[in-house]
């Protein structure tokens, strides 16, 4: 495979001379690798183009904008409602497909970034020959790197040819939403797709660089349970938080204290994906406190004292917020300064003294291993001095609050959920806090009603003390991120999932944006995992499969196995990895099917579109990285679910039905054309409610190849979930019946009945393939 080779010497003498600072660059090495290479290695978006095409022909864009303005450049505002073209030429699909192509652009940006920042800096800790392992059982360690780059990466130096194509594609995408560039609608949702690629290819960069070099569990099943949740942190010792997504200046703190005998004195806490990573490195010690909506709540307590932000879903007010309660802020990420002087050249107690002293308002300190010294030190410092700050007001200064309200109910308008926040603040004038406290469940603290409130009411801060008592109790079980799934466990689960014996993999990723709570989303999860689907997870969501139990006081991660197997939930980890849901399904095509994999990504996404049913749930998706990770997922052909708040993402990917013509295939042993039926019926769908959602990625996990015996499986549960929340078997039912021997034996007088109504006919089971190419003529 192609190498770079990169010599540096700092200095180097001879009978000529002393060279300093000398670097070699000695072009590229060719490794043998024992599959052929195949045809899209590090692929351009037109070569792919009539691929993304395929897929958009069968699902259409739906486009749902915010208005029919384009403002982009000074030509506007132009409208382009009722067909019109703005003053650049492009149309409202055009406008909408590119918001979404931005959209993910910023997404892939911040992953990538996110990987070069980490394998840079462990290249300069572990050197660029550092080994990639991912465990005893996975030998195909990188299959989205594989697939993409046609690279079998071995170091840490082979992951830098992928980064440097990722960073070389993403320019191209990201110029053409320039205006006057791109104006069909249809290639700007095929360089979304593009996008959606690099992102998955940049998200395993970046965890397989740190799973190798730092010692997270390897792709082991039975990761260690830690503890999540407010009420497990130990305020009676300084606490550390950490927000972001970048890792190492959170594992320099766990390492300093480490080596200064400071382990049981400092307590270390994590918000988002830095959580998950910070107890995969130290499971032991580091604890978790929630996903991305905790991160007001808990600084609201006046727990934390210092507060280390790296990059990636942290609130721009932070400084702001942490100010209020005289905590600390280090900044450590170049994404994210927060207007924090440089402190990177000054001695560590030199920056402790001013941090300690409010010399400075924070610190912008880019070494990860200084960022430990100085957080532990400053955090043992200002303990004792910020101990009047760790509290929430009292009930009589929230009733005090309450009675400044004029219950115009701008707090309930700015609310995106619609809570009835007004009654709760009218009942808490009169010493109800109950309604406050009910508050708490459905909240995002998103703290928009604070924004619209006219008398200044810190309204989040009085359902924070409204339900102290439930914020105590927060004391949980996650399984830390296993990281990647076994190729013993692709083999094992391969053939019930393409035959659809195993009725489907459904993930459950992105943001905590929930509508209606997470309450939700275990519920969803817990269905699947009892009706013996696979369950992935990662991210946010992850998260709030731990912070529920049951009535024997069990989480699901308690109750399930983190096996990648039937009614398995399998917590993989922080949102880079994500990537190991998708080499899951890449792995099922090569590890079980023995397809191709390298540089040959048409083949094995139509493997995966055709056979294996997944389906994702990104249930509270808010960010543009929610985006540009399902867009991975689209071009292979995985269909993605997202709640209520998704529709704002403008742009849904929508089969039709009713529109027969969308849904042949070719027989591949045949060469024939064959309706198969809309499976799946959509590529990027909303839904309403959860009800909603479980019926519909039921009816997404089928699959044009299922076996009667899968299909029967799948249909059982479709059937079931659909009678159970709707009352009746779903009208499109003889669409997803092909033989007689489909339909679940246990309703089959039910189901034929029903089917001789609708006219229904047979149709033949074919091998499907959407490429003409993978015909194989008689």
């Amino acid at each position: 495979m192609p190498r770079k080779i990169k010599i540096k010497i700092d200095e180097l003498k001879s009978e000529l001379g002393v060279i300093k600072n000398l670097e070699l660059n000695i072009g590229r090495i060719i490794e043998d690798w024992e599959e052929p290479e195949g045809q899209y290695s590090m692929p351009k978006v037109y070569e792919l183009r009539d691929w993304d095409f395929k897929l958009l022909k069968r699902y259409k864009p739906m486009y749902m904008p915010f208005c029919d303005l384009c403002c982009l450049c000074t030509y506007g505002k132009c409208d382009l409602s009722r067909d019109k073209r703005g003053a650049c030429g492009i149309d409202m699909s055009g406008q909408q497909s590119r918001i979404v192509l931005l959209a993910c652009c910023i997404g892939v940006a911040t992953h990538t970034s996110h990987a070069r920042t980490l394998v840079e800096a462990l290249i300069d800790k572990y050197g660029r020959n550092a080994p990639i392992d991912l465990g005893g059982e996975v030998y195909v360690e990188a299959p989205n790197t594989r697939l993409i780059c046609g690279i079998k990466p071995k170091t840490l130096g082979d992951l830098e040819d992928a980064l440097d194509y990722i960073e070389t594609e993403l320019t191209y995408m990201l110029a053409s939403t320039h205006t006057g560039q791109e104006g069909s609608n249809l290639d700007l949702e095929s360089k979304v797709f593009h996008v959606g690629m690099l992102d998955h290819l940049a998200l395993e960069i970046a965890d397989i660089a740190q799973i190798a070099t730092l010692n997270f569990p390897k792709a082991d099943p039975e990761a260690p349970l830690v503890e999540i949740g407010m009420g497990s942190i130990d305020i009676s010792k300084p606490v550390i938080l950490v927000i972001g997504h970048n890792v190492l200046p959170s594992t320099s703190i766990i390492d300093y204290m480490e080596e200064n005998g400071l382990y049981s004195d400092v307590e270390v806490c994590g918000l988002c994906c830095s959580a998950h990573d910070i107890t995969r490195y130290s499971p032991k010690k580091a604890k978790i406190v929630g996903p991305m909506s905790w991160e007001l709540r808990f600084i609201r307590t006046g727990v934390p004292d210092v507060i280390v932000i790296d990059e990636q879903c942290i609130r721009t007010d932070i400084a702001l917020e942490a100010s209020r309660y005289n905590m600390i802020v280090i900044s450590t990420s170049e994404q994210n300064i927060q207007g924090f002087p440089d402190m990177t050249r000054e001695h560590p107690d030199v920056i402790v003294e001013k941090l300690v002293n409010r010399e400075i308002p924070g610190a912008y300190i880019h070494d990860p291993d200084l960022v430990g010294e100085v957080a532990v030190k400053v955090a043992m410092k200002v303990y004792p001095l910020r101990k009047k700050y760790k509290k929430l007001p009292s009930v009589e200064e929230v009733i005090a609050y309450a009675t400044k309200c004029r219950e115009c109910q701008e707090c309930d308008k700015a609310c995106p959920h619609s809570l009835p926040i007004m009654n709760a603040i009218v009942a808490a004038k009169n010493g109800d806090l109950s309604l406050l406290a009910d508050l708490y469940e459905n909240c995002v603290a998103c703290t928009r009603c604070e924004k619209a409130c006219p008398v200044d009411m810190p309204i989040l801060t009085m359902i924070v003390k409204a339900s102290d008592r439930r914020i105590k109790s927060e004391k949980y079980k996650i399984r830390v991120g296993r990281g990647a799934i076994q190729d013993t466990e692709i083999r094992e689960v391969g053939s019930p999932i393409v035959l659809g014996e195993i009725p489907g993999v459904v993930a459950f990723v992105g943001c905590p944006n929930y509508a209606q709570g997470g309450k939700e989303v275990v519920i969803m999860a817990e269905e699947f995992a009892k009706r013996r689907y696979i369950v992935v997870t990662s991210g946010c969501a992850a998260m709030t499969l731990g912070m529920y139990k049951n009535n024997d006081n069990k989480t699901l991660y308690e109750i399930y196995p983190g096996v990648f197997d039937a009614g398995g939930i399998v917590n993989v980890g922080s949102c880079v990895a994500n990537s190991h849901i998708s080499g899951a399904a890449i792995k099922i095509a090569s590890v079980f099917a023995k397809r191709k994999l390298r540089g040959n990504y048409k083949e094995i996404a139509d493997y995966i579109h055709n056979r294996v049913g997944a389906v994702g749930i990104a249930w509270g998706a808010m960010s543009q990285k929610a985006a540009s990770i399902a867009a991975g997922f689209w071009r292979l052909g995985v269909p993605v679910i997202v709640g209520p708040h998704g529709s704002k993402y403008r742009r849904m990917l929508m089969g039709r039905k009713e529109n027969e013509e969308d849904w042949y295939v070719y027989d591949a042993r045949t060469g024939e054309k064959v309706y198969v039926g809309p499976v799946p019926e959509h590529l990027f769908y909303t839904a309403e409610t959860m009800e909603e959602a479980m019926v519909v990625a039921a009816k997404l996990c089928m699959r044009a190849n299922d076996t009667t015996k899968g299909r029967a499986v799948k249909l059982t549960n479709y059937i079931d979930l659909h009678k159970r929340f709707y009352g009746t078997l779903p009208d499109d039912l003889p669409l997803f019946v092909r033989v007689e021997a489909d339909i679940p034996i246990t309703m089959k007088d039910e189901i034929i009945a029903f089917l001789k109504e609708k006219g229904w006919k047979e149709k033949a089971i074919p091998d499907p393939t959407l490429l003409e190419e993978m015909v194989r003529k008689k």
